[in-house]
C-alpha cells in the first residue's frame, strides 16, 4: 500500500505540503526513498527529523498540514503521505537500536515527559548530554497519554518511548513534582548546567458560574486523564467547542449507558467551531449532538441553562449578543466543561522566572527564560497547541540549550 501511495507523490521541487508543515517533514525525499524500496532509511530520516514522527502521523491535523496543501488536491485526491508515515514510523519504533554516542559531562534536566518534553529528551541524548526527565505523573507521555483519548492514540505507540530513552541513556525520574520539595534552584546545585521546563498546561479554565461545584459537573481535561474513574450516567452536556471538548464527547459516548446521548454546546456559529473538522465530522458519524449559538450561563444538577445567541453582521465583523428571552435547559446527569486550560504555576512558583499575564512562562522565540540556564517550550509558553507544534518549537530550543550548554 505505500507504495502506491508513494508513486501518486509529484516530488515537488517546492512542495507545499513541506512548506505548511511545522516541522518541515521531508516529504518528497521520503517517498522516493519508499519507492526505491529503502524503507528503513526512509524511517531514520523522519525520526531524526520528528523524534515523535509515529505519533504526529496519527494526530495531526491533516487537512491543516500536508494533506491539505498537496498540489494533487486540486484536481484529485490528495497524497496519504502521513499513512506512509504511519507505517514507516510505527515499525522504526519497535526495533529502534541507538546509534554509538560519546556521552560528555553536561547534565540537563527535562521537566515534563510530554511533546516537547520526550523530543528534548531524545534530541539532547543524541547529542551527548546526560538527560534526566522528570515526571509527575508514573508513566511517559503528558497529553498524549493522558489527553488524548485511547482510541485516536493508542497507548502502545506512547510506550514504544520509554524503552528508547532508556536506550538513550536517559535517567527517568517519575513522580517527581518540581515546586514542592524540589525547586530550580536545588537541581543547578546539584550541577545542571541547564533545565528545560515542558509541563504543558493541565489547569482547566474555569466557567465562573453558578453550579460549577456541584456533583455531576467535571472538567473535561480531567475526565479524560481517567475516564474510567466517572459514572457519567446517560444523557452529557459538554460545553465548549474545541479539541478537548470533542475528546471528551467521543470518549464519553463511548462510556454512557445505553441509549443515552452526548451533546456539545457551543456558544458560536457551527462555522466558527475550533476543533478539528476531520474530529469534528468523526463526532457526529458517533452521534455525538451539536447545539451552536447557546451561551451556558448555569450548570445545574439535571441540566445546563442557556441563553441564545444572537449573530450581528457588520463591516467590522460579526458581533454576538445574549437573547435572554429565549432561555433554554439542555437536559444532563453530567456535565462536562471544556473552555480551555492554562498553566499549574508550580513549578516556577519559587523562581524568579518571568510569566505572561495568563500565567505562561514568557519564554523567547528561542526558549530563553528570564532566568540564565532555564529554557521553555511548548503549551506551557504558547498555550495549548498540536503535538506537532510542541516538537517544532522543542527542536528549535534544542539548538539553543546546546549552544548554551557547550558555550558556558
Amino acid at each position: 500500500m505505500i507504495h502506491e501511495i508513494a508513486s501518486r507523490c509529484l516530488k515537488c521541487k517546492v512542495p507545499q505540503c513541506r512548506k505548511n508543515c511545522p516541522v518541515s517533514t521531508p516529504i518528497p525525499d521520503t517517498m522516493k526513498l519508499v519507492e526505491e524500496d529503502k524503507l528503513q532509511e526512509a524511517a531514520e530520516i523522519l525520526f531524526a527529523n520528528n523524534p515523535l514522527s509515529a505519533v504526529c502521523s496519527i494526530v495531526c491535523p491533516h487537512e491543516r498540514n500536508c494533506y491539505g496543501h498537496c498540489v494533487r488536491g486540486k484536481k484529485s485526491e490528495p497524497v496519504e503521505f502521513f499513512k506512509v508515515e504511519q507505517f514507516l514510523s510505527g515499525k522504526f519504533l519497535e526495533d529502534y537500536t541507538p546509534p554509538l554516542i560519546e556521552k560528555n559531562d553536561i547534565r540537563i534536566a527535562v521537566i515534563g515527559s510530554g511533546p516537547a518534553g520526550i523530543t528534548m529528551s531524545i534530541l539532547l541524548s543524541l547529542k551527548g548530554f546526560r538527560v534526566t526527565l522528570i515526571e509527575a505523573r508514573d508513566k511517559i507521555g503528558g497529553v498524549l497519554r493522558y489527553g488524548i483519548p485511547q482510541f485516536r492514540l493508542p497507548r502502545d505507540i506512547v510506550d514504544r518511548y520509554k524503552p528508547i530513552l532508556y536506550k538513550l541513556g536517559v535517567q527517568f525520574k517519575p513522580n517527581t513534582f518540581i515546586g514542592s520539595s524540589i525547586t530550580l534552584d536545588d537541581m543547578f546545585i546539584d550541577g545542571y548546567r541547564a533545565v528545560f521546563i515542558a509541563v504543558g498546561t493541565a489547569k482547566p479554565n474555569k466557567l465562573g458560574l453558578l453550579g460549577e461545584t456541584i456533583g455531576n459537573v467535571y472538567y473535561a481535561i480531567d475526565y479524560l486523564k481517567s475516564p474510567e474513574a466517572y459514572r457519567l450516567g446517560k444523557n452529557v452536556a459538554v460545553v465548549g467547542a474545541g479539541n478537548v471538548a470533542l475528546d471528551a464527547a467521543r470518549m464519553a459516548i463511548r462510556n454512557i449507558d445505553p441509549g443515552g446521548t452526548v451533546t456539545i454546546v457551543n456558544s458560536l456559529p457551527e462555522e466558527e467551531m475550533t476543533g478539528n473538522r476531520r474530529e469534528i465530522a468523526e463526532a457526529v458519524d458517533e452521534g455525538v449532538r451539536f447545539i451552536h449559538l447557546q451561551q451556558t450561563i448555569k450548570l445545574e444538577e439535571d441540566g445546563v441553562k442557556c441563553v441564545a445567541v444572537q449573530v450581528k453582521e457588520s463591516e467590522q465583523g460579526n458581533t454576538y449578543e445574549e437573547d435572554f428571552t429565549r432561555v433554554r435547559k439542555i437536559p444532563a446527569d453530567s456535565i462536562l466543561v471544556a473552555i480551555g486550560q492554562g498553566p499549574q504555576g508550580a513549578v516556577t512558583a519559587d523562581s524568579n522566572i518571568s510569566k505572561t499575564h495568563r500565567g505562561l512562562v514568557d519564554a523567547d522565540e528561542n526558549g530563553y527564560t528570564s532566568s540564565k540556564g532555564v529554557f521553555a517550550a511548548g503549551d506551557i509558553v504558547t498555550g495549548p497547541k498540536t503535538v506537532v507544534e510542541a516538537v517544532a518549537f522543542a527542536k528549535k530550543v534544542a539548538g539553543e540549550i546546546e549552544k548554551y550548554c557547550l558555550g558556558n
